[in-house]
């Protein structure tokens, strides 16, 4: 088949290359210079587990092309997808600007029979509008070529994103159109080594689908956070709790972590878009505008952990050095956007303390302008033991598989004083308490 992606985003790119991966003509779009001569390179700009070795692969075996050039892609394909970004609005909801150009675009340059597939986190109704959309382009310019749009929401996870393109849990298509549902049962066959895994349904169902799932998992974790926090403060230890309750059939294993809050650039986005939607039709969504809020207070935590810990010793914050661990919103990844690490390194310097930071991924990221830049009061650090030299206590907020099994011995020689506030529960408390470390972590008394 032959298709092109329109952006080469986190989904756009995994899509395209997965596609390729199977054999499928592949052209991927994108209208900044830089990122398409990257990824002809065989690079992503990104940090995404696996991407860069299937890129190189599907190049090598010309399955795959980079291009800026929108017409040619569109007018050599049989299916596009709209791969693009569609942030939150002031307001909340979804900023489809990007999603309608490219609709604009494609009715502007359209000359054959074409279907079009939102892959992109829409709002219930983008699919007409999109439609709409194309139909006035096309009517600008005279002709009426046909065409249908798809509803095919994307379920990829920062960090195991080929994975789960390539191995899906499920692959949701809304079309109204039987014979587009036929077509994308054929495109994702390949991936489909579990049967019962593909489920059709109309556009406005499959719109809702990526909302109600991101939705609910977001509420999971504010609802662990919010239990870890009670547990804390009964004496209760949370880890045991979440073992307990999991073991249920109705609750499950997974999502069952508390931490230091959800971040990224899908859970919130999309939380808030569902509740800008249930309000523009005068449902107020109380339990995910309290998700949100839970969310947002439980960044604050480990902060306030450290400070408590001081002020127990009477002491301020004020040039006390710290270490953190981790700045990524998430393990696997170099995605700063929404970390709880933000809020944690601000909290600490707002508070008098100067920081010393490591991430194995966002190292980068963390310095650009949008998020600590050349902030004085930060210094980048080359690793996780450079992080804590002559600092107070460290503090960890991402779960890299690195600061799992540390050298305990070497923190204590690095550390000024053996203290540690761990956000992701990445240890045995009584453990740590016989190497000697004074030991908190979210969800332990």
């Amino acid at each position: 088949m032959r298709i092109a992606i329109i952006g080469t985003g986190y989904v756009g790119s995994v899509t395209g290359v997965c596609l390729a991966e199977m054999g499928n003509m592949v052209v991927c779009v994108d209208n900044n210079k830089e990122k398409i001569a990257q990824f002809r390179k065989g690079e992503a700009p990104f940090s995404e587990k696996g991407l860069d070795e299937l890129i190189k692969r599907n190049l090598k075996n010309q399955t795959l092309l980079y291009t800026t050039d929108f017409k040619q892609a569109v007018k050599k394909s049989d299916m596009v997808f709209i791969a693009v970004g569609t942030p939150s609005g002031e307001d909340g909801s979804a900023d489809l600007s990007y999603v309608i150009a490219v609709a604009q675009s494609i009715g502007q340059v359209i000359d054959h029979q074409l279907i079009i597939v939102d892959k992109s986190t829409v709002p219930v109704g983008t699919a007409e509008l999109v439609k709409k959309t194309i139909f006035a382009e096309q009517k600008k310019r005279g002709v009426n070529f046909p065409f249908t749009v798809v509803s095919n929401p994307e379920f990829l996870a920062q960090g195991t994103a080929v994975k789960d393109f390539m191995e899906p849990s499920r692959v949701v298509v809304g079309a109204d159109n039987p014979e587009d549902i036929e077509i994308m049962r054929e495109l994702y066959a390949p991936f489909m080594r579990r049967e019962g895994r593909f489920y059709s349904m109309n556009p406005q169902t499959a719109e809702m689908v990526k909302y109600a799932a991101n939705s609910f998992l977001a509420a999971k974790i504010s609802i662990n956070n919010e239990l870890a926090n009670i547990c804390a403060l009964m004496g209760a230890d949370f880890d045991q709790v979440r073992r307990a309750m999991g073991a249920d059939p109705r609750i499950g294993e997974a999502f069952m972590y508390a931490g230091p809050g959800f971040g990224g650039s899908c859970f919130p986005k999309d939380v808030r878009a569902l509740i800008k939607m249930a309000q523009e039709r005068n449902y107020e969504a109380e339990m995910f505008l309290q998700t949100l809020k839970t969310n947002e207070e439980q960044k604050h935590l480990l902060a306030k952990i450290v400070q408590r810990y001081f002020q127990y010793f009477n002491q301020s914050l004020k040039e006390k050095v710290l270490a953190v661990w981790g700045l990524a919103f998430k393990a696997g990844t170099d995605d700063m956007r929404e970390s709880s690490a933000l809020t944690v390194v601000q909290d600490l310097i707002e508070a008098g303390a100067k920081i010393q930071v490591y991430d194995p991924e966002a190292m980068k990221t963390a310095q650009l302008p949008e998020y600590f830049g050349d902030n004085p009061a930060i210094k980048y650090c080359n690793n996780k033991y450079e992080a804590l030299e002559k600092a107070e206590t460290l503090l960890i907020v991402t779960e890299w598989k690195e600061f799992r099994t540390p050298d305990f011995e070497e923190m204590k020689k690095r550390l000024r004083h053996p203290v540690v506030v761990d956000g992701r529960l990445l240890y045995n408390p009584d453990k740590m308490k016989n190497r000697g470390f004074v030991y908190y972590s979210v969800g332990r008394p």
